[in-house]
């Protein structure tokens, strides 16, 4: 009867035959999953009591249209999993799998194998043990490896080379031993590779120079000797490169100094010898070198006055000799400088007095001779001062001593002081007797008519300036004037108009014991933030500049400015300035106490995460936009922040986000040319600034989207920033990107919001300014209705929002 059927009918009877067949396979399909996933133990009886119900909807797991499971992600620790109950043959579709927080144990299994469209492989954390089977090198399509955190023994397989798409990789913290596989660099587009703390032997290898996209580079912790190969210096995208706790032997490659974009370089704890690099000044995007414990001989070289950058230098423990650089006194961004147990001579260069931003100093067990320079006993901001086992002499202030303990001076034959601990001073330590015609009384009193107008100038210029700026707000808003209220006996500094120093002044001092370091809650460029409870009860926090007004008076500069632009803002998610100080010994603001802190601090407290859920972490982008809104396009002349970042928002008790640090905000003129030195944070800035030197409004609007992007990654995307120029931009999801530590959101509204906030965020990022769209429209764009968002979240892709497919949020306006 078959056969007598039109040819039509034919194909129409197959057709309906195949999809019956089709359908039919793929609910056996979906079945055979559920089953695996009952017999995995994996998920509670409680759960799955129901054999029916729909396992797409269970904890952690996201299906395909078709029923099929093809993302699993478990992380809470009160069911604890066996690895080898997964029957991975039975999920042909998985393509993420992140199952951490101590929940998993046993080996990984050979069969692994069998998630042939697996990406994303994610089993940090556990308790997993035996090798990593050589087998995994058939995952061709992981993007992500991330094994950390176990207990892992054996080498690491050389199939790990086959991995052609990866991108990150880390074996970190587990026991793994053997040489590194030369096959690593075959490893074409893998951006971060973390080894670290482990027992790893061998030399480096060099075709670890072929990662030329590679950013993140941690070897530390293992036993790898040999050199370091100067191929290394062709990866010229390496932003962090951590190889201390090694044997690593031989000289510092002058290859190095080509890692032009290198933030982070430390080689410590080895055995390195030989000499620094003369061209470690190259590396002007450095923020923290560290050399310590090595047998580095010669002089610290001139050329790093040249990393403006850096914040902290770490040589101690060396061989090496000659003077301390002056040079070092252009680091002005230098808050750690340590030198200790070397072969240092000549005297402490007055250089170092020039640092605003020092914080630790220690420079002992060298060969150093002199007096202690007069500035260190200024540097009032200095929390930690080690001068001891050198050559030095003269007479010591007995409350420069006590501020730091006697410690930080012993050794020194030559130094004296009164009651202190130290000899006594003796009449042949004072200078020579003055000549019979010598008027003392005259000389000492012309000293002091000399000082009185050094010190008195600057001062002055400070306080016009403040007034100024307080004088042309109350005249453009006389609103305010009916707040402007006088300084009481007891100091009420809580007005904008105050500034009564002698009385704020004895306040403060007696709220924060003279500025203890105790009270001191975080340091930035040109001044310290101290939390402060007055007599009144009210919590304040104040930043302190770092240099007195009388010692140096071009440190004040960021201090006006701050009051200036601070004076004309009120904004519900800006900062609130309650007043300030100006007094001779030193300045500071007094702002509103934040609760929480930092955003950047908040971001990496792992104990906070739970509270930073998707909805507050959309809230906080949405009041920093706002912010930034009011300042480029409600304010006349309009004001450009400089130097938005994580570090620069603060978070009050109930998760609300105020924009901080305005001391290098601008004002831009419409007759100027704005243009200016780079100002800002490394990872932040925008990078048209590095050619042009411009500020512009869309310099803020780059910044922004670094921030949104580490809001919702819960770290800075230094890796996706240097991926999204590239084409293997095209193969990231959005879920992995988003913070692992959260689970992706569920409910609809909020899921909209994340998607429209990655959208704004890779806009705001446009390599070309003009084409960035506004703070205006940003913050029209995250306030509208929204549109439904047509593909699931767990489809979605970078490239896709890099395109804007999802939100339009084009430009409005210039």
């Amino acid at each position: 009867m078959v056969s007598s059927l039109p040819s039509t009918s034919k194909m129409l009877f197959v057709w309906a035959t195949f999809s019956i067949l089709v359908a039919v396979s793929e609910l056996s399909r979906t079945k055979l999953e559920r089953e695996a996933l009952l017999q995995s133990g994996w998920w509670s009886n409680t759960t799955t009591a129901n054999l029916t119900s729909d396992h797409c909807k269970w904890k952690g797991i996201i299906c395909n249209k078709a029923g099929s499971i093809i993302w699993i992600t478990l992380h809470n620790n009160e069911t604890k999993r066996e690895l080898h109950r997964f029957n991975f043959s039975c999920f042909p579709n998985l393509e993420h799998l992140n199952v951490w927080s101590d929940t998993l144990s046993g080996n990984i299994p050979p069969t692994i194998t069998a998630l042939s469209k697996l990406n994303y492989l994610h089993l940090s954390g556990n308790n997993l043990t035996g090798i990593i089977p050589k087998e995994i090198g058939s995952l061709r399509n992981l993007v992500t490896l991330d094994l950390s955190v176990n207990n892992l023994v054996g080498p690491i397989p050389s199939t790990i080379g086959h991995l052609r798409s990866l991108i990150y990789l880390s074996l970190e913290f587990n026991n793994l031993n053997g040489l590194l596989p030369q096959e690593i660099g075959n490893l074409k587009d893998l951006s971060s590779l973390s080894l670290r703390n482990n027992k790893l032997d061998g030399p480096i290898p060099s075709t670890l120079g072929h990662l030329t996209k590679l950013s993140i580079l941690f070897l530390d912790s293992n036993q790898l000797n040999g050199s370091i190969p100067p191929e290394i210096g062709t990866a010229n995208t390496l932003y962090f490169m951590e190889l201390s706790s090694n044997k690593i032997q031989g000289t510092i490659p002058h290859e190095l100094t080509q890692l032009t974009q290198l933030f982070f370089l430390n080689l410590s704890s080895n055995l390195l010898f030989g000499q620094i690099p003369t061209a470690i000044g190259r590396l002007y995007n450095l923020d923290h070198l560290e050399l310590s414990y090595n047998k580095l001989s010669g002089p610290i070289p001139t050329g790093i006055g040249n990393c403006s950058n850096l914040e902290k230098l770490i040589l101690s423990n060396n061989s090496l000799s000659g003077n301390i650089p002056v040079e070092i006194g252009k680091l002005q961004n230098l808050n750690l400088l340590d030198l200790r147990h070397n072969f240092i001579n000549g005297t402490i260069p007055s250089q170092l007095g020039e640092m605003p931003s020092l914080t630790y100093l220690d420079i002992s067990r060298n060969n150093l001779s002199g007096n202690i320079p007069n500035f260190l006993s200024g540097m009032s901001w200095m929390s930690f001062i080690n001068l001891s086992y050198n050559h030095l002499e003269g007479e010591v202030d007995r409350y420069f001593i006590n501020r730091y303990s006697l410690e930080a001076f012993i050794g020194n034959k030559g130094l004296c002081c009164e009651f202190c601990g130290l000899p006594h001073c003796t009449v042949t330590t004072l200078p020579a007797t003055p000549p019979p015609n010598f008027n003392y009384k005259k000389k000492h009193r012309k000293t002091h008519i000399l000082f009185v107008p050094v010190l008195t100038v600057p001062l002055l210029f400070a306080i016009i300036i403040a007034i100024l700026c307080l004088f042309k707000r109350m005249k453009r808003d006389t609103k305010f004037n009916s707040t402007t209220t006088t300084t009481t006996k007891s100091g009420d500094v809580f007005s904008i108009w105050n500034f009564d120093g002698r009385i704020a002044y004895e306040d403060i001092i007696e709220a924060t014991e003279d500025f203890d370091i105790k009270y001191c809650i975080g340091t930035g460029g040109y001044g310290s933030v101290y939390k402060a409870q007055l007599p009144s009860g009210k919590v304040v926090a104040l930043k302190k500049l770092h240099r007195s007004e009388s010692e140096e008076p071009t440190f004040n500069k960021s201090f006006q400015n701050e009051i200036c632009v601070l004076s004309k803002l009120r904004h519900r998610n800006i900062v609130t300035l309650y007043g300030f100080c100006i007094h001779k010994k030193c300045m500071f603001l007094i702002y509103k106490y934040m609760e929480r802190g930092s955003l950047f601090c908040a971001l990496r407290n792992n104990g906070e995460t739970s509270e930073l859920n998707w909805t507050n972490r959309v809230n906080i982008i949405k009041g920093v936009a706002h912010a930034l809104s009011y300042m480029h396009h409600n304010c006349t002349p309009s004001i450009v922040h400089r130097d938005i970042s994580s570090n620069n928002i603060l978070l009050n008790s109930e998760l609300e986000a105020f924009v901080a640090d305005f001391g290098t905000a601008r004002l831009l003129n419409d007759d100027s040319s704005n243009r200016t030195i780079v100002a800002g944070t490394y990872g932040y800035i925008a990078p048209e600034l590095a050619y042009t030197m411009v500020v512009t409004k869309k310099c803020d609007v780059y910044s922004f989207g670094v921030v949104v992007l580490e809001v919702l990654m819960g770290r800075h995307p230094q890796e996706l920033l240097s991926s999204l120029s590239s084409s293997t931009d095209q193969n990231i999801m959005l879920i992995d990107v988003l913070d692992q530590r959260l689970l992706l959101p569920v409910d609809h509204t909020v899921v909209q919001d994340v998607v429209l906030a990655s959208s704004i965020a890779l806009a705001c990022l446009h390599s070309e300014p003009r084409a960035r769209p506004t703070m205006k429209r940003v913050s029209q764009v995250i306030d509208a209705r929204r549109k439904i968002v047509p593909t699931p979240i767990h489809e979605i892709t970078v490239a896709q929002l890099q395109k804007q497919e999802m939100f339009c949020v084009d430009d409005c306006d210039n």
